[in-house]
């Protein structure tokens, strides 16, 4: 939007001019000037957040059957940029958080490999590196869509927590493969984790020598351990269920596994009864973050603001409906927009005390773009517990306050409840 458009928005200035009235009438007290009249806080040996944001942290179902073998969501309304912070990065295990001594760490690569290999963390950091922005999001993100009536208290949090994004270095795992010796006849690797539960998929050998990473350092410095210290897959663009934790041994293969995360969990339940295995790539959403469920805004300008991924590629553009999809505006993609990565889409908005209905959605480079509720429900079974990628609408109602904009489904028939692999997050 040029600048003259945009002031023709705030209604020739009138918008700056009262809010810089509003700030030079602002109260002062001695509060204001308390920090200037001590010393602070000396040199610390690693950085804390200020106490003031101690309230920004992932989200926890109270409906979990066990922290265990659960989630937790990432608070996406409250952050900013695209990069998720470390510490507030989604999370998914299955048997607990392990915790791994570096120094006796090993990573296996055997099976049909012409030379099985061994290899110490050291090892892997002597090889060269790469760093990559990458999306990882779960299988089952999205699944408080699915309730039937929606929940009117939805955040943007809860809608779409399980996705975060953050930048990883680590190993081509191509790399490692070729110094293994892949045999002609190998089609499969199995990665297996080094948590209670030997967490195992099966990962198609093509997708293994494409991009996957075998990764020991996540937004500058060591994973975290509930992210896979000392070393994780990370697959880009593929269900966050594939990209296994604390890995340990890779077995190179001619079949999958066929593992219970990939037969009793993690297969795709389609409207017409038939259940569809291998699943992974993960297809284009959005979500506005502001304003978004639980917040309160009042009428003036606005900045809409909201994520887009794809596991498909680029995300090429993003529009926002005010009428429930009638029509579309096109909104501004903040760079860098990165392959197989969250953009920060933005877009301007006057409102003015009105009730009205908010949509995003996302187009990638192939094409491809999220569906309403409606249509998600003509190819997915209705009690499918994955891939939802729906378009989440958003009421903001005339008194500010923001609510979940899905409408109820006729004929809808509630599917078991479930999080990622059965949990039951919210009820």
């Amino acid at each position: 939007m040029d600048r003259r458009k945009f002031f023709r928005l705030l209604g020739g200035g009138v918008f700056l001019a009262s809010a810089l009235k509003g700030r030079a009438q602002a109260p002062w007290d001695e509060k204001t000037f308390e920090p200037t009249r001590t010393l602070g806080a000396p040199l610390s040996e690693y950085g804390g957040r200020s106490p003031f944001e101690e309230e920004v942290v992932r989200y926890i179902s109270p409906n979990l059957r066990t922290r265990h073998s659960g989630a937790d969501f990432a608070p996406l309304e409250k952050l900013e940029g695209v990069i998720t912070p470390n510490g507030l990065h989604f999370e998914r295990h299955h048997a607990g958080v392990p915790q791994v001594d570096p120094k006796s760490y090993r990573l296996v690569i055997h099976g049909m490999v012409e030379r099985p290999l061994v290899f110490t963390l050291e090892d892997l950091k002597r090889f060269p590196s790469v760093t990559r922005t990458y999306f990882i999001e779960c299988a089952g993100n999205g699944q408080n869509g699915y309730r039937n009536p929606p929940d009117p208290n939805l955040t943007a949090t809860r809608s779409r927590g399980l996705a975060s994004n953050a930048s990883w270095t680590g190993v081509p795992l191509a790399l490692l493969l070729k110094e293994a010796g892949v045999k002609p006849e190998a089609r499969w690797l199995i990665p297996e984790g080094m948590d209670a539960a030997m967490y195992t998929r099966s990962l198609p050998l093509e997708k293994a020598m494409e991009d996957v990473l075998v990764a020991y350092a996540q937004n500058g410095e060591a994973l975290r351990p509930e992210q896979g210290y000392p070393v994780r897959l990370v697959v880009p663009g593929w269900e966050g269920s594939i990209q296994v934790k604390w890995l340990r041994r890779i077995l190179v293969t001619d079949l999958p596994a066929m593992a219970k995360d990939e037969t009793s969990e993690y297969t795709d339940v389609m409207a017409d009864g038939k259940v569809w295995a291998f699943t992974w790539v993960m297809d284009p959403e959005s979500i506005i973050t502001y304003p978004s469920g639980g917040q309160r805004i009042k009428p003036g300008f606005h900045e809409i603001r909201g994520l887009a991924w794809s596991g498909h590629g680029r995300i090429t553009k993003v529009e926002v409906s005010f009428d429930e999809g009638k029509t579309w505006r096109r909104a501004t993609l903040e760079p860098p927009v990165e392959r197989l990565a969250m953009v920060r889409f933005k877009l301007p908005w006057y409102w003015r005390g009105e009730e009205v209905v908010l949509w995003s959605r996302a187009w990638d480079e192939k094409g491809n773009t999220q569906p309403t509720r409606e249509e998600f429900f003509k190819k997915w079974g209705r009690n499918n517990r994955y891939h939802y990628n729906a378009i989440q609408a958003w009421r903001v109602l005339p008194d500010g306050r923001v609510v979940n904009g899905d409408r109820p489904l006729l004929g809808f028939a509630q599917g078991p409840g479930g999080g990622c692999d059965g949990e039951v997050f919210d009820v």
